[in-house]
């Protein structure tokens, strides 16, 4: 099972961007998916999270300006980034929760995508 990100780039001070993370390989289910982010210096921290109903939960410093969705058909989350700041200047990785078609379930990492939101 692995994921992997796309979407992130450069972008101007309140500026959008969308990236999408696909999950692939055996799996029977996935329950939460989230985003995290890591900025240099600082510690990965929780940006949003979904789950396989549709509950959505959001830091408070990215809350109103990004929206968390998934597509249970393709395994894929996205994370909608509207109003973007300096600050948001990251790392973004995602994480499932997989329940493989064998074993035990796994947490599952992406390889991470970099956003750079420039003055």
């Amino acid at each position: 099972v692995r994921l992997v990100e796309s979407g992130g780039g450069l972008v101007q001070a309140g500026g959008s961007l969308s990236p999408s993370c696909a999950a692939s390989g055996s799996i029977r289910s996935i329950t939460a998916m989230s985003w995290y982010r890591q900025a240099p210096g600082n510690q990965r921290e929780l940006v949003a999270t979904i789950t396989s109903e549709g509950n959505t939960n959001y830091a408070d410093s990215v809350n109103g300006r990004f929206t968390i969705t998934r597509d249970n058909d393709r395994s894929t989350v996205y994370l909608q980034m509207n109003g973007l700041k300096t600050e948001d200047t990251a790392v973004y990785y995602c994480k499932a929760d997989v329940r493989p078609s064998v074993g035990p379930g796994l947490e599952v990492w992406g390889q991470g995508t970099l956003v750079t939101v420039s003055s």
